[in-house]
């Protein structure tokens, strides 16, 4: 059984889910009150909660059959942060040779941080030489976020990216409100590396 699928979780649902980026951080007090911080990730972890973008029969039911064919935690997939899916003028990743990976900067003052995206969403992408757009002499690999070209240069890129997640239970359990009318507490999901 394959782990990851390309498929994207349901937008209409997503577009209501809460959450973003965590760290993980060992924090020790001492005695004289002072911390040792020690940072376990030196990239974030998405985490979401979908259970408030389900408001209608017709999206439970989509939610279900796309539980069930995921298996619960067993196959991961494609998710929309609708609070971070862009990327304008971002500089390419070089790995050697004529292959780049696709990469979102976040400047905050003098630190900058890189995020690997590995999940481009399929037409979004375009390169740029020296600003100039390249319609041509290049491709992206929308399953890894690897661009291949033989452009050289200043080599920038425009995209939209999904995140890939997992459910983070193998239980969904819906409450039954009233008639055709239902509700989740809690519909987890995680981000998985790839």
């Amino acid at each position: 059984m394959t782990s990851f699928v390309e498929t994207q979780f349901p937008t209409d649902i997503s577009y209501g889910a809460n959450g973003g980026p965590m760290f993980m951080t060992d924090v020790v007090t001492t005695v004289s009150g002072h911390e040792q911080r020690n940072s376990k990730w030196s990239q974030a972890r998405a985490r979401y909660n979908a259970a408030s973008g389900v408001k209608t029969e017709t999206q439970w039911q989509v939610l279900i059959a796309f539980f069930r064919a995921r298996r619960g935690k067993a196959v991961g997939f494609r998710f929309k942060d609708w609070s971070d899916f862009k990327a304008v003028n971002q500089p390419l990743q070089s790995l050697g040779g004529d292959e780049y990976q696709l990469v979102k900067r976040y400047v905050s003052g003098a630190v900058v941080s890189e995020r690997i995206i590995s999940k481009p969403v399929a037409g979004t992408v375009k390169l740029y030489k020296n600003s100039i757009l390249q319609v041509s002499g290049w491709s992206v690999d929308t399953a890894t976020g690897i661009i291949t070209t033989a452009h050289t240069g200043t080599l920038t890129v425009d995209f939209e990216f999904d995140v890939p997640v997992r459910f983070d239970t193998d239980e969904l359990g819906l409450s039954m409100d009233s008639f055709n009318a239902g509700s989740w507490n809690n519909i987890p999901l995680i981000e998985v590396r790839v």
